[in-house]
């Protein structure tokens, strides 16, 4: 079964989260999240995983009237963002469970682990089957 495991951040808190990351401290986050990539992949486990942006790289898209892109720049909502996400493929949900807590311990400024919420989604094969 596949899913999709998000690691969400407070959209208006990212420039002060990430300028408390020291040298150091980015070293140990990278580290983490390259072992668990590093596993996941070793087990056939890995689809695809990226770290992304913060709010001031967001563009928000909207048809217009006319077909064409209404663009603003920033998050569609006020609150989280997504930092980053992993779909894998995995033999059951409990495993999925286990690699978003892996993700959430990842440490965190001062080094200490961030425990910071992960979502994970169910990607169905047939969305119409929920």
């Amino acid at each position: 079964m596949k899913y999709m495991i998000q690691m969400n951040v407070p959209a208006a808190e990212w420039d002060a989260v990430m300028s408390g990351y020291s040298e150091q401290d980015m070293q140990a986050m990278f580290a983490h999240m390259n072992a668990l990539n590093d596993e996941l992949t070793s087990a056939g486990e890995w689809v695809d995983g990226q770290g992304l942006g913060g709010p001031a790289l967001v563009k928000t898209v909207r048809a217009g009237s006319d077909g064409r892109p209404e663009v603003t720049d920033g998050p569609a909502r006020a609150g989280d963002i997504l930092a980053g996400y992993w779909v894998v493929d995995v033999k059951s949900e409990d495993r999925a469970l286990e690699i978003a807590a892996r993700a959430s311990a990842c440490p965190g400024a001062g080094g200490k682990p961030s425990n910071d919420p992960v979502e994970v989604h169910p990607i169905p094969g047939d969305p119409t089957a929920a």
